[in-house]
């Protein structure tokens, strides 16, 4: 085969993803929809069961939203105001004294829920290097793992994930920014 057939051949596959890829499929239900605005009127007094937004083209389109189903099923309003973010010291990966009651509730809601899922996000400041913080990252996932794990969660209910120095929520050089680095995440799927 030349080499120009096999740049057609390339031509014509790459014209085909692309133009694949640009396709897209719209529903009534996707995810378009927002959530209807309290404070509007009109909209509470024509229907409080409807959610208005945009569709194709700008067009404005509704779509019926069951309230009973608006509401948290799955139980995750017991954990409303419980902390995600759980801090360490540094070059530290052993779990506080003060965070082994939020981690508590959540052990108490995943062994509830046991289709439910959680992604331990680890992480370190920028002290250290980038494959140091990536381990030390993974060791703070993995101690808020086995503390759930030791609690009755499910092993197969928890992923752990490091990021090391790379995702920080604090930019400054200082002992505070560190703190706010140091930290593990508790994110539900």
């Amino acid at each position: 085969m030349s080499v120009t057939k096999l740049g057609k051949f390339a031509v014509i596959g790459l014209s085909a993803a692309w133009i694949a890829g640009c396709s897209t499929t719209a529903t009534d239900t996707d995810s378009s929809t927002v959530a209807e605005d309290a404070n509007s009127t009109e909209q509470a007094n024509e229907n409080t069961d409807q959610a208005f937004g945009a569709g194709q083209d700008g067009a404005m389109t509704s779509v019926i939203v069951d309230e009973s189903a608006a509401t948290n099923d799955n139980g995750m309003d017991s954990l409303a105001g419980v902390q995600t973010v759980f801090y360490f010291d540094f070059d530290k990966s052993i779990v506080r004294p003060e965070s082994r009651e939020a981690l508590a509730k959540h052990a108490e809601y995943l062994v509830s829920h046991p289709d439910a899922r959680i992604v331990l996000e680890g992480h370190a400041d920028e002290r250290g290097t980038r494959e140091y913080n990536m381990a030390l990252g993974e060791r703070r996932a993995k101690a808020i793992s086995r503390y759930l794990t030791i609690q009755g969660v499910a092993a197969s209910q928890i992923e752990t994930v490091s990021f090391g120095e790379e995702v920080p929520v604090a930019f400054g050089h200082d002992s505070n920014a560190w703190q706010l680095n140091r930290r593990v995440e508790v994110r539900y799927e």
